[in-house]
């Protein structure tokens, strides 16, 4: 038996070799694809934003024509201006019901950052100020305490069972909204707050959760709200009726 063993091991079956070979060859076939699609992936998770084509693209803005985007001022024609916001340095109005104002500075109100994926704001907040429930479609935020004390949270989606994760934030604290999911921002201090974010986006865009349920234009059709939020016809009526600020 040990010998017909040995004689085994040195005359492999031919089956025993052409197996391997075989199983690596279908790896080496299905490789290419299998790098395609990987690229593929990463192109389409750093390509939210437009890839910027040249050194920089000042928007402007031509009423007659609309585009997914802007469109560049001349390069000869751009200036050391062209790259500077001055408006984050002014306070925002937060006598409204809200108690907060957003000053943002997207693309719509500094241009230097268009095509560059990137933008901020300006958060003012009230004693007890709030800044609602909302989302950025198409940005992740990162916020900075710069004065204050603010409750913040956010609620994950539907997969993850509604999840909410929340943090108590102090004077130099950041704290991160994962893009397109539903938070908010509310001032727990007896002082006014200030904060400021950066967003993924040179135009993240803002969805208030509130304004945009029962706030729409034209209404949301009452049969929808009341099913959906499983309350009386009354409740809804009363809650379409009211003025939905948008700060």
């Amino acid at each position: 038996m040990q010998d017909i063993s040995l004689l085994s091991q040195a005359n492999p079956r031919r089956e025993d070799i052409e197996a391997p070979a075989l199983r690596c060859a279908t790896t080496m076939k299905f490789l290419p694809i299998s790098l395609l699609i990987l690229a593929l992936a990463t192109a389409t998770a750093f390509a939210y934003d437009p890839s910027p084509l040249q050194d920089f693209c000042v928007a402007i803005n031509d009423p007659k024509v609309f585009v997914n985007g802007k469109f560049c001022k001349d390069p000869k024609q751009v200036t050391a201006e062209d790259f500077l916001f001055k408006g984050l340095r002014y306070p925002g109005n937060i006598a409204n019901p809200l108690g907060s104002k957003v000053t943002p500075a997207f693309v719509d109100q500094f241009p230097g950052i268009n095509t560059l994926g990137i933008s901020m704001a300006r958060i003012d907040f009230a004693p007890g100020g709030l800044n609602p429930p909302h989302t950025h479609p198409r940005g992740t935020e990162i916020l900075v305490v710069a004065e204050g004390t603010l409750l913040v949270g956010f609620v994950t989606s539907n997969q993850l069972n509604n999840t909410f994760f929340t943090k108590v934030l102090y004077k130099g604290d950041v704290f991160v909204f994962p893009i397109g999911l539903i938070h908010f921002q509310l001032n727990i201090g007896k002082t006014p707050a200030l904060a400021f974010a950066a967003l993924s986006s040179q135009n993240p865009g803002v969805i208030t959760i509130a304004n945009a349920v029962f706030g729409s234009k034209p209404p949301i059709s009452p049969d929808v709200l009341t099913k959906a939020f499983q309350v009386d016809k009354k409740v809804v009526d009363y809650l379409q009726a009211q003025f939905w600020y948008d700060n």
